[in-house]
């Protein structure tokens, strides 16, 4: 277990009561009365995802079979949704430049792109509550430490964040390999959000679907598809170049 780990009913109902930064919630699934109800009900006023699984998982996350049905992961980073920090960067005079992750569950991929946040001057990184690397310690370190400075929007649907940064005026491009224009070929200086998706699926059609346009990374040669972290990179450098 690491630092980041706690479980026991009194260690987690106190961190849920003293609003303490909590990842995720780990319950066991036949735990049923009153204790399930009040975990349930503080998870769901504090957006804080949880899930239901057997005795045997809350030992393996706990190392421990004291963990008394619950297991609970605390986050070093604050999080914030997209409708809370866009209409702040707009107020500071910013041009918001968000990255959204579609099914992004690599702790060092997700750190990568934390750390190429920071450096090209991107605002924020967007994940789903559910579906998305877990903030741990292990990310930190393969962040350099950017994860902890750059806020982190979790939301409970992406397609809904998405709607919402467009209803916003903020522009939404979907990476795909498949897209008509290039990165250098689409506008990126105003408010922008980039989505970026798993190594495997890419970005979920529904996303696609929904977004303003596709964008695409010119290539040299025939092939699959660049590292997502690579890829975010070399997207977050043409929107620096152009903004700059």
């Amino acid at each position: 277990m690491d630092s980041t780990t706690i479980y026991g009913r009194n260690p987690v109902i106190e961190a849920l009561e003293k609003g303490k930064k909590i990842e995720k919630v780990f319950l066991q699934n036949n735990l049923t009365g009153d204790f399930e109800v009040q975990v349930r009900n503080a998870c769901e006023e504090k957006n804080i995802p949880l899930t239901k699984v057997p005795p045997r998982k809350l030992n393996d996350l706990s190392r421990s079979h004291n963990h008394q049905g619950i297991v609970a992961y605390i986050s070093p980073v604050v999080y914030t949704t997209v409708d809370k920090l866009v209409p702040l960067l707009k107020s500071e005079g910013k041009i918001p430049l968000l990255v959204v992750l579609d099914g992004v569950t690599d702790v060092r991929n997700m750190g990568a792109i934390a750390r190429s946040a920071k450096v090209f001057g991107a605002h924020a990184i967007v994940v789903p509550a559910k579906g998305s690397a877990r903030v741990s310690e292990e990310m930190v370190k393969s962040s350099a430490g950017a994860i902890l400075d750059i806020a982190i929007c979790r939301e409970n649907s992406l397609p809904i964040a998405i709607e919402t940064l467009q209803m916003m005026d903020v522009k939404v491009y979907a990476s795909d390999i498949n897209a008509a224009k290039t990165i250098a070929e689409q506008d990126l200086k105003g408010p922008t959000a980039i989505v970026m998706g798993s190594e495997d699926k890419g970005v979920s059609r529904k996303v696609i679907q929904i977004a303003d346009d596709t964008i695409k990374i010119p290539q040299a040669a025939s092939f699959d598809s660049l590292n997502v972290s690579v890829a975010a990179g070399i997207i977050l450098y043409e929107v620096l170049l152009q903004r700059v």
